[in-house]
């Protein structure tokens, strides 16, 4: 066990490496009343071709099949995790993204027995023919349902118009086709692959004891031979698909997604090339940007829907702005236009301090949120950085390392513009 604190907060929390081969990170709140776990693992729906250190040949698995094993982990022979929560009063729910699936619960009573429900249902999965075909017409009717999302779709639209080839082109869910091909022989091969603890982690937040949480560890967990796995890509160029792309949806607005894709290699980014290029966000688009009140006073956005994110992950990277617009191509040239700008002159001093404070103290303040305590831990420690070190790395931002990233990063010939418009009357 390692005790790891930080001066600039105040805060510690416990690492503990566990002879199951399970990365555990506890984080205790005295005097907070509830509690937030996460267990998780990292495997996301770009993982469908890979191969472990005892394997000679690649496994190419149906897309959609980590979401899929995700719905599947809560049934078992004993009924539904659902089920046993509800004994406990936590609230409980998972989540699969392009590159981690977790299992999560919040409570502020029963902690150790609901921390108990998790490392068991997880570790346990039940799949037969029967359930299998069950939750295809289940699933299948979640895509049907994002299909026609218009979020969801301005999204996709606008990564198959950036990446030629890599997964996270592809709708985390699968299609209705794909998830027809899964069976429970392939749901064992990837849980046994993927749900190795070796490539696990355990965050636990809020009012708990280190200790106790240890000796629930030792008791509950299974332990599992360290296997290496390889996640295989296919090489994806640097270029764009196409720069824009437009559908027609039930929506009351048009709304958007301006993506600029970068090279990305399948190790992750550093954490200083994050910070910097959330510091370099705040400065181009946060509401105290020159660039946001432009766009807000030309009625070109509103303030609650306009946003910016950093999407990166393993083989990918790009900048992605959103929002509702009257006219989004015109949007699109005022963000493209600052960019150039801010490029040819140079990035303010005094904004960068100013967004250098602002992006320090959110992430401070998300310290007094259990659930993003644990959220982020798991984050971190699936990309290879830790909590407090990053906190470290926004504090100690450097201008000219910011103004290094504007002129990797946004580049317009990398550019793709997404739209839904509403349905023509």
């Amino acid at each position: 066990m390692k005790e790891i604190k930080s001066t600039r907060i105040g805060d510690r929390y416990f690492e503990i490496s566990h002879s199951s081969g399970l990365k555990i990170f506890v984080y205790p709140k005295e005097n907070y009343s509830s509690t937030y776990a996460v267990f998780g693992t990292k495997y996301g729906s770009i993982d469908t071709c890979f191969k472990t250190s005892e394997e000679t040949e690649p496994n190419c698995v149906p897309n959609g099949i980590a979401h899929y094993l995700e719905h599947k982990l809560f049934e078992s022979e004993d009924g539904d995790a659902f089920a046993r929560y509800a004994k406990t009063g936590a609230s409980a729910n998972a989540y699969t993204s392009f590159d981690k699936t977790c299992y999560l619960f919040s409570c502020s009573e029963k902690v150790y027995e609901s921390l108990e429900i998790l490392l068991d249902f997880v570790q346990s999965p039940y799949f037969t023919e029967q359930t299998v075909q069950k939750e295809q017409g289940i699933i299948g009717q979640e895509i049907r349902m994002y299909d026609d999302d218009p979020q969801w779709r301005v999204m996709f639209n606008l990564l198959r118009a950036m990446y030629h080839k890599h997964p996270v082109r592809i709708d985390i869910a699968g299609t209705v086709e794909s998830i027809a091909e899964i069976t429970p022989e392939l749901l064992y091969k990837c849980y046994h692959t993927f749900y190795n603890l070796n490539n696990m982690v355990l965050c636990v937040a809020g009012n708990v004891d280190v200790y106790k949480v240890l000796e629930l560890c030792d008791k509950m967990l299974k332990p599992s031979k360290d296997v290496g796995i390889d996640r295989i890509f296919e090489g994806e160029p640097d270029g764009i698909v196409e720069s824009r792309v437009e559908q027609r949806l039930s929506v009351a607005a048009p709304i958007f997604q301006l993506g600029f894709k970068e090279k990305a290699g399948k190790s992750r980014l550093s954490a200083r090339e994050i910070a910097d290029t959330e510091i370099l966000l705040e400065m181009l688009a946060s509401d105290a940007s020159p660039l946001f009140r432009r766009l807000l006073d030309a009625g070109l956005i509103n303030q609650s829907s306009f946003s910016y994110e950093y999407f990166e992950g393993p083989g990918y990277a790009s900048v992605i702005f959103s929002g509702e617009s009257k006219d989004p191509d015109a949007v699109a040239e005022e963000i493209k236009k600052e960019i150039a700008g801010m490029r040819e002159h140079g990035l303010d001093p005094a904004a960068f301090e100013r967004s250098k404070k602002a992006v320090y103290g959110r992430m401070v303040s998300s310290f007094n949120s259990v659930d993003n305590i644990a959220n982020t831990m798991a984050s971190l420690a699936f990309t290879g950085h830790e909590l407090f070190n990053y906190i470290d790395t926004i504090a100690s931002a450097e201008l000219q390392s910011v103004q290094n990233r504007l002129n990797f990063q946004l580049r317009p010939e990398y550019c793709a513009l997404s739209v839904v418009r509403p349905v023509e009357a």
